[in-house]
């Protein structure tokens, strides 16, 4: 069954949307649909997905992916929410220049895509800014490039290699999505994120509970439908 008709899990997708504050335009709505149904049906690409996540595509992985553009669009309403819990620093400039206009000049790169998430339900929620899916596994990226050219993503660049030797720099975003631990992560986004710049990491709860006290980490707890665990949207500023 086509993403587009499956009502329990669109309702699904749109309350978790509507407890965070968040409604779609018909037409994000249903290119996050079709996303989920090239990602859950091509399977010239190899397995992109496993058999128990194809049922739930929606509400477990673009709920997910959608979390960082959540977060963008509330800190608008609550400086408190920043990735450093501050509404003057430079990350909080950044993410409220995001949610209100979203220049085409903000860079967004995304390490590991793997099958695109979080990277392309972002470049869908945010057109104006500029994403690059970095991933070096050749299979992972032509099935993005294809995705890329059948949804017209724009604003969206698939680049096959390791992000360490992608070339790309002065970024003012760079995320992950269950990458590696948060550490190694952020060590090897370092390089590429410009200062003032933000790193976004989606992890498992249990996985980070130990940077609770980092003053330098900001933890925003979620859940996501019908899951059990709780997960994390993990943000740190470069601004040393």
């Amino acid at each position: 069954m086509s993403y587009r008709e499956n009502t329990e899990q669109k309702n699904l997708l749109n309350q978790f949307l509507a407890e965070h504050g968040v409604q779609l335009s018909e037409e994000t709505l249903d290119k996050l649909y079709q996303f989920a149904d090239l990602v859950v049906d091509t399977k010239e690409f190899g397995n992109l997905i496993s058999a128990k996540d194809a049922g739930k595509f929606l509400s477990r992985h673009i709920a997910d992916s959608l979390v960082p553009y959540i977060y963008v669009s509330k800190s608008l309403l609550d400086p408190s929410t920043s990735p450093n819990g501050s509404a003057q620093d430079d990350s909080h400039s950044l993410l409220k220049a995001t949610a209100e206009s979203a220049p085409h000049n903000l860079k967004w790169a995304d390490m590991g895509a793997g099958a695109g998430c979080p990277v392309f339900p972002l470049a869908i929620a945010m057109p104006n800014i500029q994403f690059f899916a970095v991933e070096p596994r050749h299979m992972r990226v032509n099935f993005m490039q294809m995705v890329k050219e059948k949804l017209h993503l724009d604003n969206l660049t698939v680049v096959g290699k390791r992000f360490e030797t992608s070339g790309l720099a002065n970024l003012d975003f760079i995320s992950c999505r269950a990458l590696s631990t948060f550490e190694n992560d952020w060590e090897r986004a370092q390089a590429g994120l410009k200062k003032g710049g933000t790193f976004v990491t989606l992890k498992s709860y249990n996985n980070i509970v130990h940077l609770e006290n980092d003053p330098k980490v900001h933890i925003q707890k979620y859940e996501l439908p019908e899951e059990e665990q709780v997960y994390a949207l993990v943000t740190r500023g470069n601004n040393e």
